[in-house]
């Protein structure tokens, strides 16, 4: 006969409380992933959402596990909303930049919690995002994307030189566009996570 300790019983109802916590928060960041910003210095299919606030408010909260499982379940859920024009390849990178951005910043801010290392952590990720974003986009998100919608890469390109005469090739592309895009939207997600996460993590740990 089994016997169960108060031990086992007090880990279940932790495990059980973070399972909650991380699908109320994968669920605020599906919400925040259909609110997005256009930008004035990209094509129009470059657009920021805020989604990696709840994600990132997890992580730091739960460890950066939480914030994985918290990114993928949110790509699924967004997934089965939207759907899909990249047969899975836009989504698998966009949990591949969230993780790039989540993890450095929640293993940074869990050495030492204090404000400093989450702005350090939250400035390693984003730097981070941002080379991979300009890798992943030139190698295999914009081929990916022209052959979707059956164009050539050049015309991915002169959509960008409408709105940044700067873009002429696909390295200024990246440099000018894909780049500025992965760290605004760094800089924007750790400002708004500064504001929130004393706030919001209260009720996370109760």
């Amino acid at each position: 006969m089994e016997v169960i300790t108060n031990k086992q019983t007090s880990t279940r109802r932790v495990n059980v409380r973070n399972l909650v916590k991380i699908a109320l928060l994968a669920s605020s960041a599906t919400l925040l992933m259909l609110f997005e910003i256009p930008l004035w210095f990209a094509p129009s299919f470059y657009e920021i959402d805020l989604s990696e606030v709840a994600v990132l408010i997890g992580a730091f909260a739960m460890g950066p596990l939480a914030g994985v499982m918290i990114e993928a379940i949110k790509i699924i859920l967004n997934l089965l909303i939207n759907g899909t024009l990249t047969a899975g390849v836009g989504e698998f990178a966009n949990f591949l930049f969230g993780c790039s951005f989540i993890v450095p910043a929640a293993l940074i801010y869990r050495s030492k919690k204090s404000v400093k290392t989450a702005v350090a952590g939250m400035a390693a990720g984003t730097i981070l995002m941002a080379a991979i974003g300009a890798l992943v986009n030139a190698y295999v998100l914009l081929p990916v994307y022209a052959g979707a919608f059956g164009m050539p890469l050049s015309a991915l390109v002169e959509m960008g030189s409408k709105v940044n005469a700067g873009i002429t090739d696909m390295r200024s592309f990246i440099l000018l566009a894909v780049v500025p895009f992965n760290l605004l939207k760094g800089v924007m997600t750790a400002v708004v996570t500064l504001l929130l996460y004393k706030r919001v993590s209260p009720l996370l740990h109760k």
